[in-house]
């Protein structure tokens, strides 16, 4: 089976991780978060789980999981989140759309969300 399966919408072709495609994965929570990342869970409480789920397992309607390999650090950099959070992002990996900036996330909150996603992305053994 292909490791990624192909979504035509609206005349755009895209590359779904396969298994997805409806936007959720299933998540094991760490047993701990660091304070730092326990900070990152509230700010993204507020801000990214409409969209991306409570803990980062994505959402059917509004947002891809953020626990997933498409989204470990060595394809999307911790730069790669601070550029989204800051400017938007073009969809280009899921059906979702484009990805408005996030303006009421500031620097500090960025990098407490960034901490969370990559410890509960350890948890669940992306690296």
């Amino acid at each position: 089976m292909s490791r990624y399966a192909l979504v035509v919408l609206a005349g755009i072709v895209a590359a779904a991780p396969a298994g997805a495609q409806d936007g959720m994965v299933t998540v094991q929570k760490p047993a701990q978060l660091s304070p730092l990342a326990e900070q990152g869970r509230i700010a993204f409480g507020k801000t990214c789980a409409q969209c991306h789920g409570d803990w980062g397992q994505g959402n059917a309607r509004q947002g891809p999981p953020l626990i997933h390999k498409i989204y470990e650090s060595s394809h999307h950099g911790d730069m790669a989140f601070l550029i989204a959070m800051a400017q938007g992002t073009r969809q280009h990996h899921w059906r979702f759309g484009n990805m408005p900036p996030q303006p009421t996330v500031g620097r500090e909150d960025a990098l407490a969300i960034i901490t969370f996603v990559r410890e509960v992305q350890k948890a669940n053994g992306i690296d």
